[in-house]
């Protein structure tokens, strides 16, 4: 349980990570003592500002340019009559626009932009989950959610998150959109985390996708003084996860960012899904020479 404080009950972390609430009192105690949580009765909170996460509102003002740049090289990934899962995000919500276009597509969402963009779209199928609404990002969470994602299986996943590192992969400041974003997952065969890199780097409380299922990450170039960026990017692909690079700039009329501002790694790890190879053709991400193996590592010496 979420209290009004921002607290989360030590009962829900104990079943949020499947162990008894003794050990996960010893644990907040030991983070407290290293300054990562501040304890409360009952229950623990993140220290300082990051207690709680920004709304949709000032999200959406937020790197648009990239998140720009990050949809429309992410559209190129989807197929006509394919079965997709979109989660909530406002990064998503601009790759939902662009899917608009893409004929017999079915995606199911937890997210009422996502749900809005696509809603006037003429061959494009919406399943939305169950749930209860969480006004700050408009989506639904909780058991109803969850359960309704049950038995689903679809060929990729589009998530985005508060931040993403190599050693912990995909994670979020709420536990409810974790919770969500996890049966999202299980239900596909491939998992395409889309941030920015503002999020490169950034570790927030509840891991939603671990590093070894993320098939793909589609994100836009670190400014050359981002050393950090540069450096979680080269984590990443060392361990298998493909990385695509779009251009912040994007381009006009929500066409593929150019193959040269990309930088596809090898390494899939959920199993083929039809049409993998010609969609990396189609998008420009054929097979890694050298030269684009290296691309990553070129942004990290800068």
């Amino acid at each position: 349980m979420v209290r009004a404080n921002g607290a989360v009950s030590l009962r829900e972390l104990a079943r949020v990570v499947q162990t008894s609430e003794v050990t996960v009192r010893r644990d907040v105690r030991a983070l407290e003592a290293e300054g990562l949580l501040d304890r409360r009765h009952g229950g623990a909170v993140l220290p300082g500002g990051f207690t709680r996460e920004s709304g949709f509102p000032q999200k959406s003002h937020l790197a648009t340019a990239e998140k720009t740049a990050i949809a429309d090289l992410a559209a190129g990934l989807v197929e006509e009559g394919e079965a997709i899962v979109v989660g909530a995000g406002t990064t998503t919500q601009e790759l939902a626009r662009r899917l608009a276009r893409v004929p017999g597509l079915t995606v199911v969402t937890n997210s009422l932009l996502v749900a809005q963009a696509l809603a006037h779209a003429n061959r494009v199928e919406v399943v939305m989950t169950g749930g209860t609404l969480r006004g700050s990002n408009y989506a639904l969470v909780g058991s109803g959610a969850e359960q309704s994602l049950q038995g689903l299986r679809v060929s990729r996943a589009f998530l985005s998150g508060s931040g993403l590192t190599a050693e912990r992969g995909l994670s979020t400041s709420n536990m409810l959109s974790a919770s969500v974003d996890r049966a999202l997952v299980q239900a596909a065969a491939e998992v395409v985390v889309l941030a920015d890199h503002t999020k490169l780097g950034t570790d927030t409380m509840f891991q939603t996708v671990p590093t070894d299922l993320i098939t793909r990450l589609v994100t836009d170039e670190p400014p050359a003084h981002d050393d950090r960026a540069a450096t979680e990017l080269q984590a990443l692909a060392d361990q298998g996860v493909q990385i695509a690079v779009a251009g912040a700039s994007g381009s006009p009329g929500g066409e593929q960012v150019p193959a040269g501002r990309r930088a596809p790694l090898p390494g899939p790890r959920r199993g083929h899904v039809p049409g993998t190879s010609a969609l990396r053709s189609a998008a420009g991400l054929g097979d890694p020479t050298t030269a684009e193996r290296g691309r990553v590592a070129d942004l990290r010496r800068r």
